[in-house]
């Protein structure tokens, strides 16, 4: 028995459901619908790191008419995951910390038997940081991780299971590992991403910003939402966009911008031992062994199948006021799919079907 989260199963509705004749032409019908239904982002397709198709439709920004282009900027939200699990794997190999070593080690807080392991895999039991902040945190201010732990100390809510019981995403896990990381080197967690992820990776767009570097960027594509009259306006507009304010010093769970070419730079280095050894990548894309023997399909940073249509599949998505991401990457044949959403479109879900569809084709 294994646990998938829901996206997976989604893909693979959504394949299974489709016609297989129009396989070629399915992608772009695709793009021209969502481009109709008013979809705004960037898609990429690629085949051994080879770009078979990029396409960039809407708006950077819908109040000024800005036309989206290729190298845009987005919000990566969640798909920030993944590098924050290969710092933790470079901390490893480096003889800094190991995957099974307990966060009190690290770190003080209130909950005893977590790993790194759990952390990495979501199977760690903690509450959401989030509620907690949410209720007690003076929202004038810009909390980051040390005032997360310190509220997480002082309010203590109890563990929502026992740590490798069960799945459950906790991006209160990410916050920890951003602060393990930094206990662990002894050096800041944004430092560390850009010295030995960024550069050596040459993804010169990516970045983890703050909101006034976010704004000095010209072609970083806001998040927008819909107004009460239906019409996109900026995603900052809106009151449960606040949290991205009050807790912008966040480091771990979030906070990665960048553009569709440079995620297929990161996804072409995954192939390639440029950052950890491929042993530990093997590692990272393995399910978790559950206190049961049930297997948990979440690696480090990465929801797993095993038996997608191009054989091992790896993907995260990403949800941020205004923005949803996705990468999706087939392992075997390496092929890649990347859809960075700017107005939170429900059509991002059909054009990755289509991608996968295109790609048995192309």
């Amino acid at each position: 028995m294994y646990i998938h989260r829901p996206i997976l199963l989604l893909i693979f509705f959504l394949i299974s459901v489709s016609p297989t004749f129009s396989q070629e032409k399915i992608l772009q019908n695709a793009l021209s619908q969502a481009e109709s239904n008013g979809f705004s982002g960037v898609v990429l397709v690629a085949e051994n790191g080879e770009i078979l198709l990029e396409k960039a439709i809407g708006y950077r920004s819908f109040e000024e008419k800005v036309p989206l282009q290729n190298r845009d900027i987005f919000e990566l939200a969640s798909v920030s995951k993944q590098f924050t699990a290969m710092l933790i794997m470079i901390c490893k190999e480096k003889g800094l910390l190991d995957f099974d070593d307990p966060v009190e080690k690290y770190l003080e807080i209130p909950y005893a038997g977590i790993t790194i392991r759990h952390l990495l895999t979501h199977t760690s039991g903690l509450p959401d940081y989030q509620d907690i902040m949410d209720e007690h945190w003076d929202k004038s201010k810009v909390a980051g991780n040390p005032e997360i732990l310190e509220y997480l100390n002082r309010y203590a809510p109890p563990k929502l299971f026992e740590p490798g019981e069960m799945y459950q995403y906790s991006n209160t896990g990410y916050v920890l590992l951003g602060s393990i990381v930094e206990k662990a080197s002894g050096k800041d967690f944004v430092e560390l991403a850009r010295a030995w992820i960024f550069r050596p990776l040459k993804m010169e767009s990516t970045d983890i910003r703050s909101l006034e570097e976010k704004v000095s960027v010209v072609n970083f594509a806001a998040g927008h939402l819909k107004d009460s009259l239906g019409n996109y306006v900026n995603a900052n507009k809106f009151h449960d966009s606040d949290y991205t304010v009050w807790l912008g010093n966040r480091k771990g769970p979030g906070r990665v911008s960048s553009n569709a070419e440079d995620l297929l730079k990161w996804d072409q280095a995954l192939y390639s031992q440029k950052l950890v050894k491929k042993a530990t990548l093997d590692e990272a894309m393995a399910p978790f062994i559950l206190n049961d023997n049930r297997r948990s399909y979440y690696g480090f940073g990465w929801e797993i199948d095993p038996k997608s249509p191009f054989g091992k599949m790896v993907l995260h998505t990403g949800d941020n006021p205004g923005y949803k991401t996705i990468i999706v990457r087939f392992i075997e044949d390496k092929k890649t799919v990347i859809v960075l959403n700017n107005n939170y479109h429900p059509d991002q879900m059909r054009i990755v079907e289509a991608a996968t569809l295109a790609l048995g084709k192309w």
